[in-house]
């Protein structure tokens, strides 16, 4: 059988029960104990009123069950306990109508309802359960009997209600903020993902094809074989297919995409595959990364490399590196074969300095002598036994 709940809400359903069949039970001993009835309306109120606690808690007990049904439950408990004031003031027997279980349910119910309802009708509900749980031991036991003094717990029970109420629809709207944000950034890191995506596996087709091209126009070549090429493209094509595929898979489920993770060396040397040459220092090879940062770092070298595919087809020497610097971890992307003119940013570098900045971080990228780019990313470090502590919070 499958549960009902977890375990916490079970937990909290029992103890709401106890409670309330415990205030039952003591509203039931005064009412028993009263004296004779009075007045001309007894008999009839007196077959009615003692079942309003058994009533009002099961009415409590039902807002679970029926969540959109608060405000008649809420007014139904209302109307009992006044109709309870009333019939305590016809037959002049106040003793025989305790207070106690209609209290509590008004006070689950205000919470409820804080909680759930738009404000304007919380705020009905509110004032109106609130007014008659303390006016109704005034009136029922005179404002100068001790029992009178129940109007002040009665209050507080109700401003406890409230304030927890409140408190719980604050809570309700900052996780619907956090979801939120959370989605956009979800939606965020999705786009630049299916940037990268593209941008890496097309790059690829655009450069078999024109690799192909000018071999075929130079005569000093040796003869290729089409169906070669074809072949080539054909596997560069699929590949993009089924990273396209991968990608909308995570799109379809709940669990969150893969990201590399590990020491820092395996994370570059991952990223860099044979396109580019890894340089780790001693120090930093074995570095434990967090997810975030290794998939952070992962895509910033991968992206780089794209890059060089996209705007430097000649490039000869391309190295990843990574070091230790005046406290900040330094990844290097560095290639050659850079042509003259102007390169624009795009959103490629756009990517990659969000993913650095989000860990504290910056990033640099820009021509260097000799026809060469370089790709900066500065990590701040921390402490040897927490190297990665100064990441922002919510990293």
């Amino acid at each position: 059988m499958t549960p009902v709940g977890p375990p916490a809400r079970r937990g909290v359903f029992v103890a709401e029960v106890v409670v309330l069949l415990v205030a039952t039970a003591a509203d039931a001993v005064p009412a028993l104990r009263a004296d004779g009835p009075r007045g001309p309306l007894t008999p009839v109120l007196e077959t009615v009123l003692p079942s309003v606690g058994g009533a009002v808690a099961v009415l409590a007990v039902l807002r679970r069950r029926f969540p959109r049904r608060i405000e008649l439950l809420a007014g139904a408990v209302v109307g009992f306990s006044l109709l309870s004031t009333l019939g305590s003031a016809v037959t002049e027997r106040a003793s025989a109508h305790p207070v106690v279980t209609e209290v509590v349910a008004a006070a689950l119910l205000v919470a409820a309802g804080c909680r759930r309802l738009p404000p304007v009708r919380a705020a009905v509900l509110a004032v109106a359960a609130g007014a008659a749980v303390v006016l109704a031991p005034v009136v029922r036991h005179g404002p100068d009997g001790p029992a009178a003094l129940l109007a002040v717990a009665a209050a507080l029970t109700w401003g406890a209600a409230l304030a927890l109420g409140l408190i719980l629809r604050d809570a309700d709207a900052r996780h619907r903020r956090e979801l939120e944000r959370t989605r956009a950034d979800d939606r965020l890191r999705l786009a630049r993902e299916l940037h990268d995506l593209v941008a890496h596996h097309v790059t690829g087709i655009v450069v078999r094809t024109r690799a192909a091209q000018a071999l075929a126009g130079n005569p000093a070549a040796p003869a290729q074989d089409p169906l070669e090429v074809y072949g080539e493209i054909e596997e560069a094509a699929a590949e993009a297919l089924t990273a396209t595929r991968r990608l909308v898979g995570v799109l379809r489920s709940d669990d969150p995409s893969p990201a590399p993770g590990g020491a820092l060396g395996d994370v570059l040397r991952t990223a860099a595959g044979d396109r580019a040459s890894a340089h780790v220092a001693d120090d930093v090879e074995g570095l434990p990364l967090p997810p975030s940062v290794a998939g952070a770092l992962h895509r910033v070298v991968l992206e780089a490399l794209t890059n060089v595919r996209r705007h430097a087809p000649r490039a000869a020497d391309v190295r990843v590196a990574a070091r230790a610097e005046d406290g900040d971890l330094v990844v290097e992307v560095a290639n050659d074969g850079v042509p003259a003119g102007p390169r624009g940013d795009g959103y490629g570098l756009t990517g990659m300095a969000e993913r650095v900045a989000a860990l504290g971080g910056a990033l640099e990228a820009g021509p260097r002598p000799g026809g060469r780019w370089l790709v900066t990313a500065r990590v701040p470090l921390g402490p040897a036994d927490d190297p990665f502590d100064r990441l922002p919070r919510g990293i």
